[in-house]
């Protein structure tokens, strides 16, 4: 069998490795992966009864997330773990949590 996983472009990243950015207290950003277009890859730690500073506006794209444990809240309603979420470009929220979560987030263009 002939694997493709060496060819140029292929990256991987240990969510333990990445550096650890305090976004707000009890939000914390470790950036995975940043392509030449400008399309990013992260993993968002929330802690219980944290909330984002503000509003979350989606600019210049689309955000996608998915929820890899715990509740996340956008303001609106609960994402349990498992949830997907595609937020278009222009839309926004308010993230928080009561339980606290971590969430794959995925910025296709940038």
């Amino acid at each position: 069998m002939t694997t493709e996983q060496n060819q140029p472009g292929y990256v991987w990243a240990d969510v333990q490795d990445a550096p650890v950015r305090e976004l707000f207290p009890g939000i914390r950003q470790r950036p995975l992966w940043r392509g030449d277009d400008g399309a990013s890859a992260q993993v968002l730690e929330m802690d219980p009864h944290s909330c984002w500073e503000g509003i979350d506006v989606h600019d210049p794209g689309p955000e996608e997330v998915f929820v890899v444990s715990g509740v996340f809240n956008d303001g609106a309603r609960d994402y349990p773990a498992g949830s997907f979420i595609h937020a278009p470009a222009g839309s926004w929220h308010v993230p928080q949590t009561e339980t606290g979560c971590t969430l794959f987030v995925f910025y296709p263009a940038g």
